[in-house]
Parts: C-alpha cells; structure tokens; sequence
C-alpha cells in the first residue's frame, strides 16, 4: 500500500522550470526566518510573482485558481455575506449553492481562517485561489447599498482640497476633522470612490416623495448605484455635499454651483456640482473629472481610436494640419468634443508651435501646451482670456467653447489672422452652426473665409466583446429604424447579453459617430447666398459627405452596437 504524499511548492516551482532547486535552497538561507514560509520568502526576494505562486498553491492542493481580474461580486451575495466580514477575512464569494459557498482566498493552507469562515456563515466552505491585490480590488471595485454603510476600508482615506483666495490649497484631512464620522459621511465618500472605480462620469442623487436614489451615468447612460435609501437621510446627504463645495447649507430655494477636490493617495480628481431645487427635495449631480486617468491615455490618443469613420477621418485629418483656418467641432454636452479636439491637438504637437488653450475647466493636461482655465469670478472670460492669448505669441489656439458673440468675433478674426483656431460650439448637425454663428452677427464673408471645416459628432456605446449576441431582427423593427427590410431581414445583427465584463449592461466604452461638413467652393457660395440648411446639406451630401445616422448604421451593420443604441442618439431619417 502506498501513501499519498502531497507535492512540496518547491517541487511544483521547480517542475514549471521558473526556479531551480539551487535557487530556492540561497533564497531560504538568506531568508534565515523559520517563521517565514518558502512562498513568502520567494515573493519577497522577486523571484516568483504573486500570479505564479497562486497558482502554485493551487496545484499543490488541487484547487481551482481564479483569476479576479475586472471581477464584481455578485450583489445577492451582500445579503447574506458581510461586506466586513469579507474584508477582514479578505475573501471573493464566488458561488451559493445554500449549503456549499465558493469563495477566492489567497491562502488555502489557513485552515483556521476558513474554519472561523464556516463557523460565522454556517454552510461548508469550498476554497479556490487568488492572489491576495487581485481579492483586495475586488473588494474595492465591488458596489452595493450593503457596502455604502461599512467602513471604508483603509486605502480609502481622502482629504478635501479647497482653494483659497490667493490661490494656494487649504488641505482639510478628514481623519482629523471628523473623528467620529457618521454613517452619512461614510455613504457619500464611499458612493464617490466606487463612481470612480467603476468609470461613471457624473454621480446624481435624486429625492422621490419616499426615498433617495443614487444613479451612476456609465458610457452615457444612468444606472442605479444602490437599492433606495430612506428619505430621511437626504437633508444630510446635501448637507454634506454643500460642505464638501463650500456652498450655503441654508439656502435651499434657489440652484448652487460648486466644485471640490479630492487628493487620496494616488491623485487628485476635480468634481462639479450643481444643486437645484425640486419637488420633494434638492437633486444634486456631481460631474467627475478624472484628469489624472484621462490624461495617462491622452498621451497615445489619436483620432483613429475615437470611431471615427474612415473618410471623415482623413478629411479631419487634412483639417487640421492646415496653416490657419478654424477647425469647428459640434454636439451636445459629453458628446466627445473635447477628446476630439485634444487627440487633434496631440496629433499635430511637434513642439516646433506655441499652443495655447482656454477652458472651462481644464479637463486634460498636456505636455507642451499652455492651458488657461476660465474664473468668471476675477473676470477671466473666454472673451478677455482669447485677447491676451493672441498677444502671447501663438500658432495654434484651443477655445474651449464658443458661448457669446464677443467670443466669436474674436476667434474668427485670428482665424483671419493666420491662426490655427479649435473650437467647439453646441449645435444639433454640422448645419446649424452656420446659423448660429450668422445669428451672432458674425459677417457671413468673414465666417467662410475663416472656416476649414465642422465636424459634428456623437458617441454611441459599444457591445461587450465579450458576451455580444448574433440576431435576426423583424420586419417591423427594421422599418421603425427606416432600414430596408427586403435588404437586411437576414443580415446577423449583434444585440447585447451582459456579463460581469460589462458590469451586467451589455455594452462596454463609447466610439464616435461623425458628420464631417468640407467647405467647398460650392459650399462656400451657398453660404455667402445664404441659401436653406437644407439646400446646403443636400449639396454636401451630394458631394459625398456621410450623415450622423448614416454613420451609426455603418456600426450597426458591422456588429459594433445596436439599432436601439443609435435610435436612442440619432435622428430616424
């Protein structure tokens, strides 16, 4: 009769040929600490990675490895597991079948934790293994009303920063202000942080006339952040909010804007607000602004990985490599103006120009470039800041948005003036910018001279990669989208699943939809005629320009999004 002998970790490393024995033995007699096990002290020296010694423990005693990477727990799992009680055991619940729960742990060789485990949740415990970060950002990442009123965990701690008067920053740490902080303090600030982690753009707190709901806008679209919480709590909650922006807690009658920041360990991020009164209550929307990770991509952005179709790409492209001119880019607000417009700039910074941009606020930082941001407070206006920019010697000049009459004039004429001009301005197409800047009182002569181009844009989301489906889609439903039926009642349409790669939503990351509006001579004497929007589009359209729906078909038809996606952002033609 043989006996079973288990494999030693040493044996397994040394079969996956990452180490040799001889390595191993110095590592352990320079470690010279018997408390210290073969796996942490190989982990210390840099000799294995965390990932390779997981594994490890899990082949050694025959258990699955998980890799937790973008993972979410489960939020049924919050009623019936502690988020304390995850933290403290620092465990992944992965699977209930009532009386067997799976879960992630780093150590499966912890046999008192895992029995501590089966004592406090009652039910038998099946272990897989993980590695210990890839357990703790999961139980960052992780969201659910449950957690909102646990105790944040230790990496989250976060001071406010406020601007002073003369300009320096007033750091106001929240340890030591707020010993005792309640459970509302906790809810906001841990409602701000998993925003953050889960890529939301604005957080909006909305008071209904029996409780309070907490929304995250994720690719563009509001999705509930947590179950309802008692309406007794939003007072506070606002309260709060109005701390944090230095705004006025007593005045509740009438909207407030503020802004805030917040410096953790990592970064500082800048978040808007704007309060207004309603019905039951104060709604409140923060708007986030994430300069640090947007700015860690801008460096490789370019216009390609915007979406951007092909041969509006090339046309953009030629755009804004001419040597003056005003390159004019339209859409409503989150439409993806100002990331066009930085992949644009990044595109053509050689570092022979001077660059300068004015903003409101500045959302992306720039090597290279000199950024203004706009303080009507001490009058620094789009209008004022734009005159002192042209006598600071620039080639190439960013606007943030074009709002007044004042701005307009300006930017035309160093348009004019042998200046590259970007700018943005709100308008629905590429056409009704020609009325907006006529109707400013702008001259139409001057208007046309100075403009290159107009790009309008929107942006759409994307299906998941990951858990996308093939669809035929009726007769009806194809009408109703003003598609041929004849013509695309077999073509295999992609539709959304969701899976934990999405966050359960079935579409991942936005791409641009364009409408790119080239000022021919054509184009130009129609203009100056001041013929119909609807003549001038009929030209261009003629001369080969692509619309913002034809555009989102185009991504329909190549399995990027759906017909209700592009429904929902462009007009039915």
């Amino acid at each position: 009769m043989t006996s079973f002998r288990r494999k030693r970790l040493g044996e397994i490393l040394v079969a996956k040929g990452v180490i040799t024995a001889a390595r191993i033995n110095e590592a352990l007699v320079r470690g010279d600490n018997r408390q210290k096990r073969i796996g942490e002290i190989l982990l210390a020296e840099g000799l294995i990675t965390e990932e390779l010694l997981a594994q490890s423990l899990a082949e050694q005693r025959d258990l699955r490895y998980i890799d937790l990477a973008e993972h979410r727990i489960n939020p049924a799992f919050f009623e019936s597991v502690p988020m304390d009680i995850m933290q403290r055991y620092q465990f992944i619940p992965l699977e209930d079948s009532g009386d067997v729960l799976v879960v992630a742990l780093a150590d499966p060789n912890n046999i008192p934790v895992i029995d501590e485990l089966e004592l406090l949740l009652q039910r038998q415990i099946e272990v897989c293994v993980s590695t210990p970060s890839a357990i703790q950002e999961t139980l960052q990442r992780s969201g659910s009303s449950e957690r909102k009123l646990q105790s944040v965990s230790e990496d989250f701690k976060f001071s406010i920063v406020k601007e002073q008067e003369d300009g320096a920053e007033e750091v106001l740490s929240l340890e030591s202000i707020e010993k005792d902080e309640s459970p509302i303090i906790k809810l906001i600030h841990t409602t701000v942080f998993d925003a953050i982690q889960r890529r939301a753009s604005d957080i909006h707190i909305e008071a209904t006339d029996r409780n309070v709901m907490i929304k995250y806008r994720i690719d563009g679209v509001l999705y509930p952040a947590t179950e309802p919480i008692d309406m007794k709590f939003h007072s506070a909650m606002v309260s709060r909010i109005k701390v944090m922006s230095d705004l006025d807690i007593a005045e509740r009658r009438v909207p407030q804007d503020g802004r805030f920041k917040i410096r953790t360990s990592a970064k500082t991020i800048d978040f808007r607000v704007s309060i207004m009164p309603s019905t039951f209550g104060e709604d409140i929307v923060i708007r986030i602004l994430d300069k640090e990770s947007i700015t860690a991509g801008v460096s490789t952005l370019r216009l390609e990985s915007l979406g951007f179709d092909e041969t509006d790409l090339k046309r953009f492209r030629k755009s804004i490599r001419e040597p003056y001119g005003m390159v004019l880019v339209t859409g409503p607000t989150g439409s993806g103006k100002t990331t066009t417009l930085y992949a644009a700039i990044s595109e053509i910074n050689t570092g022979e120009d001077k660059m300068i941009t004015i903003e409101d606020p500045v959302e992306y930082q720039l090597r290279g470039v000199v950024q203004i941001p706009v303080n009507e407070k001490k009058g620094l206006t789009f209008a004022r800041g734009l005159r002192s920019i042209l006598r600071h010697d620039p080639d190439k000049i960013m606007v943030g948005e074009i709002r007044d009459a004042e701005t307009a004039q300006i930017a035309v004429q160093s348009a004019l003036t042998g200046h590259l001009v970007f700018t943005t301005v709100h308008a629905n197409n590429a056409f009704d910018v020609l009325g907006r800047f006529l109707n400013m009182g702008i001259e139409p002569y001057n208007f046309v001279s100075a403009l290159n181009c107009i790009l309008a844009q929107r942006l759409v989301r994307m299906l998941c990669p990951k858990c996308r489906k093939q669809v035929r889609l009726t007769r009806k439903e194809l009408e109703e989208s003003a598609m041929d039926a004849d013509r695309y009642q077999n073509h295999a349409f992609a539709d959304a699943v969701g899976c934990k790669e999405c966050n359960f939503t079935g579409f991942r990351g936005r791409k641009a939809i364009t409408e790119f509006l080239d000022l021919s001579d054509r184009i130009r004497e129609m203009i100056l005629e001041k013929r119909p929007s609807s003549e001038i589009r009929k030209t261009a359209i003629a001369e080969g320009m692509t619309t913002l729906r034809q555009s989102a078909v185009t991504k329909v038809l190549n399995g990027d999004t759906t017909l209700k996606e592009i429904n929902r952002v462009t007009f039915i033609e």
